[in-house]
């Protein structure tokens, strides 16, 4: 996974509640063997027309907002399927970080388990950033990992957020829970030869 210590870059705020995975990432996109293309995919419905070109008025498609980093997300966000395939996409069209107030279970465990940087904040302090982000000229914000603050460019206004602290240095290590189990190979691989020496019935 690509390590996340400090990210800047654009934010799109895309409040509607309850957005389930199947708006994310529709199940026509479910059929390949592979992940390519999965960035078409992402709110596809949404972002294009039946005829294929983008809808200028949804958010990703404005002028501004096209190579958004960041999006502002509301409630519930990633509810419904446990389709995996809407955070690789989102991966895949560039987003490093969704800021939110809650995400569902599974969802939220797929962002983890692919560095997608979840942040639940308040209400107020959500609804505060999605209306400076729906400006052009406060669109942007820096995210420090290490620092667990995140700031708004055009002001350095600086907001606070915790994580959980295995998550954080998963995250700023690039390290998904095959990798993370890697770290304690040695140890694993002595147990291994230890058990196999005390248990010498079990081969």
């Amino acid at each position: 996974m690509q390590p996340f210590v400090s990210v800047e870059g654009v934010a799109a705020p895309f409040l509607l509640p309850n957005v389930d995975t199947d708006v994310i990432m529709p199940k026509t996109f479910l059929k390949g063997i592979d992940r390519a293309g999965l960035d078409r995919g992402v709110f596809n419905l949404l972002r294009f027309g039946a005829d294929g070109a983008p809808e200028p008025d949804f958010i990703l498609n404005r002028p501004g907002y096209e190579e958004a980093r960041f999006l502002v997300v509301g409630p519930n966000f990633g509810c419904g399927s446990s389709r995996e395939h809407a955070v690789w996409g989102l991966a895949q069209l560039g987003i490093r970080a969704l800021i939110g107030t809650s995400f569902a279970g599974i969802f939220g465990d797929n962002c983890r388990n692919n560095g997608l940087l979840t942040i639940g904040l308040d209400p107020a302090v959500v609804e505060r950033i999605a209306a400076l982000v729906a400006q052009p000229q406060t669109n942007r914000l820096r995210i420090d990992l290490p620092a667990e603050r995140m700031s708004i460019v055009a002001t350095s206004e600086e907001i606070p957020f915790e994580i959980e602290p295995l998550r954080k240095e998963a995250l700023l290590r690039g390290l998904d829970a095959v990798g993370t189990t890697l770290e304690e190979a040695d140890a694993i691989r002595a147990f291994e030869a230890r058990h196999r020496a005390e248990n010498p019935w079990l081969a």
